[in-house]
């Protein structure tokens, strides 16, 4: 028997935990999550396609960016509520001076700063991903 037909016959067995993250991502993609996760999970997978940059832009052009950072508002931690807002001003600048390089700088600061806190957002929605019936 060939290394590929090992593999083939191989069953990958995820865990409830693994099966209930799946489903809320599944729920995200469908517009079916929950409210304030829904937004989390976009601020989350925005942030990690393209930064805080990507994630204004995006929401600013598909949604509503006010709601959206005032429901995040709610659920972030104080260090993570800044952060957004402070990455938010560095945006307002760019988007009338895109040569702005005090504000690029700022933006790319509090990228870090997600990427530092990431695991409190992993913890929020691995909370919400418990509560999930399969």
């Amino acid at each position: 028997m060939g290394l590929f037909n090992i593999f083939k016959k191989k069953k990958v067995v995820l865990t409830e935990e693994q099966l209930k993250w799946n489903k809320i991502w599944d729920l995200w993609a469908e517009g079916k999550a929950e409210s304030p996760y829904a937004e989390l999970m976009t601020y989350q997978s925005e942030i990690n396609n393209g930064g805080h940059g990507q994630y204004f832009s995006n929401i600013e052009n598909n949604g509503d960016l006010n709601a959206d950072m005032t429901i995040l508002t709610t659920v972030l931690s104080e260090k993570l509520v800044d952060n957004l807002h402070k990455a938010y001003k560095a945006h307002l600048i760019l988007e009338e001076n895109e040569d702005d390089e005090k504000a690029e700088e700022i933006i790319e600061a509090c990228d870090n700063v997600f990427y530092e806190n990431e695991e409190e957002i992993n913890s929020k929605l691995e909370a919400y991903a418990d509560k999930i019936q399969l």
